[in-house]
């Protein structure tokens, strides 16, 4: 007797990172994406405790890209014990190549400073969620695949990969179980690209489908249109904006495509007049060697040779050492610096908003998404008062938000995509975005399929596919990793240094000692009140 495979939502449910899907069908596992949980501090706990799952027991890995939301737990799973291969296109392998490493330096970094102050505070200490050598043994499990070309992961499973159009080598995956009888075909769209990227086609996909996994990151934003000109005519009005003798724009961007987006608009408008030229620093390592990586591929981007003028524009240069780094403290003069991380949880940026954010002269520009808890969040949503590393920061900056710069499809584009793909027998599983996105998209999609069948699944969610519906399988003895309220939220850790910092406000306040001594009773009678 045939067994109906069984779906199941290990990341990127609720929440928009920590892509994780598995499919089981006739005795085999297969993972779309393992991929790193960010966020707030609750969310990103789960990359240190065990997987949900016996990593041994995967046959094979499929990465739609190379984000580390959708690729940075690989080492890990290889440090617990996978073998198997890791299917991918080549530019995700190159990129991967980079990127895991860097990863993995960034946690032992992090991990090391933590160290230091647990070692003062008498806590014990912590270890990476996996080093170096994990990361170099994941990469030689790669398997370049070229697109439209079927590939057999275990058995009964096959599958073959599609453009996305979100970044360099970013792919949707088309997966055919034929364990029972008829084939069955999911789609999973990995993250989708925007109409008119500057870099990437549109993304494709066939039609017909038992069911589709689908991100929903903007479902409920409509952007306007974005052309090149309208991209490009944002951007210059930022720049003149933050204009400032003694100034900087700072801008937080993942470090690849986003960067490189960026770096060939700037110097377009430099070579057409229509911006002052200024010094444009990529103050990103990780930056730098995916741009090597870009180099290598430009002939078969859109506007590559843009690019390349890009890279080779005297106005432009990278850093790599961490003394170039902080020698940006020292520059006199406008110029704008581009670091990572995009959401300014880690990376270069950190100490550059440490030495800027409290300066009026001074503007940060937010080019993507910033998932709740972020520090990135923080500031888009005008937090007056920052933490970073236990320093109280005024924030005097200019913030601004430039959503044109978006690897994701808005909600019409999104709808647009899954209209194109119809008709589908199942059930669409809307993931990879927040509450509000994902029923935003859940309105937009109203006049393509029932409500029923519009599915936005629980983290660790396992469901059992025909090729007419998908049935959740509930399990009461498996306890959740995380409820849902404490997906794509803030967390205690935020609401706690958002009451020091109203503490201190109210605190600085105070007139006088004896005005101060009553602030600090009134709480502590709160305290032990409760």
């Amino acid at each position: 007797m045939s067994t109906l495979p069984v779906i199941t939502f290990h990341g990127a449910a609720e929440t928009v990172t920590g892509s994780c899907h598995m499919i089981e069908s006739g005795g085999h596992r297969v993972l779309i994406d393992c991929g790193m949980f960010q966020g707030s501090k609750t969310e990103k706990e789960l990359n240190y405790r065990a997987f949900p799952f016996d990593p041994r027991t995967i046959d094979a890995l499929i990465l739609t890209h190379a984000h580390i939301d959708h690729s940075g737990l690989v080492p890990k799973l290889v440090k617990d014990g996978f073998t198997g291969p890791i299917f991918a296109s080549a530019p995700t392998v190159d990129l991967c190549k980079v990127m895991l490493p860097d990863s993995a330096h960034i946690q032992e970094m992090e991990v090391e400073q933590l160290n230091r102050r647990n070692k003062r505070r008498g806590r014990q200490e912590v270890t990476p969620i996996y080093a170096l050598l994990d990361a170099l043994e994941a990469v030689k499990q790669m398997r370049p695949t070229r697109l439209g070309d079927w590939c057999e992961t275990a058995p009964g499973i096959r599958f073959r990969l599609w453009n996305a159009g979100h970044l360099l080598g970013s792919a949707s995956v088309e997966l055919e179980t034929t364990g029972n009888g008829k084939p069955m075909r999911i789609l999973f769209s990995g993250d989708l690209g925007p109409d008119n990227k500057l870099l990437q086609p549109s993304p494709e996909a066939p039609t017909g489908w038992d069911h589709v996994v689908m991100e929903s990151t903007y479902g409920d934003t409509d952007r306007q249109e974005v052309t090149e000109t309208r991209r490009r005519a944002a951007l210059k009005a930022e720049v003149k904006a933050a204009i400032n003798p003694d100034g900087v724009l700072l801008i937080p961007s993942f470090a690849v495509e986003r960067t490189q987006e960026l770096l060939a608009d700037l110097v377009h408008l430099f070579e057409t007049g229509e911006l002052p030229p200024c010094p444009v620093i990529i103050d990103s390592p990780l930056a730098n060697r995916a741009s090597q990586i870009f180099r290598s591929y430009a002939r078969s981007l859109d506007n590559g040779g843009l690019l390349l003028r890009a890279f080779a524009s005297p106005y432009v240069r990278f850093t790599e050492s961490v003394e170039q780094s902080m020698a940006l403290d020292q520059m006199h003069g406008f110029h704008i610096v581009i670091s990572a991380s995009g959401m300014c949880e880690a990376g270069r940026i950190r100490h550059r908003l440490r030495n800027w954010l409290w300066r009026p002269e001074a503007t940060v520009l937010l080019v993507g998404y910033q998932a709740a808890g972020t520090l990135g969040r923080l500031l888009s949503d005008g937090a007056p008062i920052v933490r970073m590393r236990g320093e109280q920061i005024e924030v005097r900056a200019r913030i601004r938000k430039l959503d044109l710069y978006s690897g994701h499809a808005d909600g019409p584009e999104l709808a647009a995509w899954l209209k194109k793909r119809l008709p589908i027998g199942g059930t669409v599983f809307m993931v990879h975005g927040e509450e509000k996105a994902i029923e935003g998209l859940r309105a937009r999609l109203a006049d393509s399929l029932p409500n029923e069948r519009l599915v936005d699944p629980r983290l660790d969610a396992s469901y059992r596919l025909d090729h007419a519906a998908a049935v959740e399988i509930v399990d009461t003895t498996r306890k959740p990793r995380l409820e849902p309220r404490q997906l794509g939220r803030t967390d205690w850790h935020n609401d706690f240094q958002g009451l020091l910092l109203d503490i201190l406000a109210e605190i600085g306040k105070a007139a006088d000692e004896r005005a101060r001594a009553k602030v600090i009773r009134r709480l502590r009678d709160a305290l032990a009140a409760e």
